[in-house]
């Protein structure tokens, strides 16, 4: 039997049947139940402690990857904002266009 593998469970535990002789339950018997039932209690902290700690990194990752995803939307906004501002370079590009047409200027500047 490993250290860390979990022998009992409830039914045999209420169901233990202890053999008694003349100054009552045999001592050996009570001893390896209670060792059994220490080896059980080690095994279940551990696996208690193993999933507290891998709730914690998990939780740990999940703060991290909210972060990121707030970061990207972030980003997004951004980027889709950036798409529709108007630069100055494309106002003097429009409104060069539009004085040609307007007043009938070719690119030499004559009329």
């Amino acid at each position: 039997m490993k250290s860390d593998e979990i022998v009992l469970n409830p039914d045999l535990i209420l169901n233990w049947d202890f053999k008694i002789d003349a100054r009552g339950y045999r001592p050996q018997e009570v001893d390896k139940a209670l060792d059994m039932v220490i080896s059980d209690y080690r095994a279940y902290e551990k696996i208690v402690k193993d999933l507290k700690e891998q709730v914690s990194t998990l939780s740990d990752e999940i703060l991290e990857l909210k972060h990121k995803l707030r970061n990207a939307k972030a980003n997004m906004e951004i980027v889709k904002n950036s798409e529709k501002e108007v630069t100055n370079i494309d106002v003097l590009r429009r409104l060069s266009q539009l004085e040609k047409i307007i007043y009938g200027k070719d690119s030499d500047g004559d009329l």
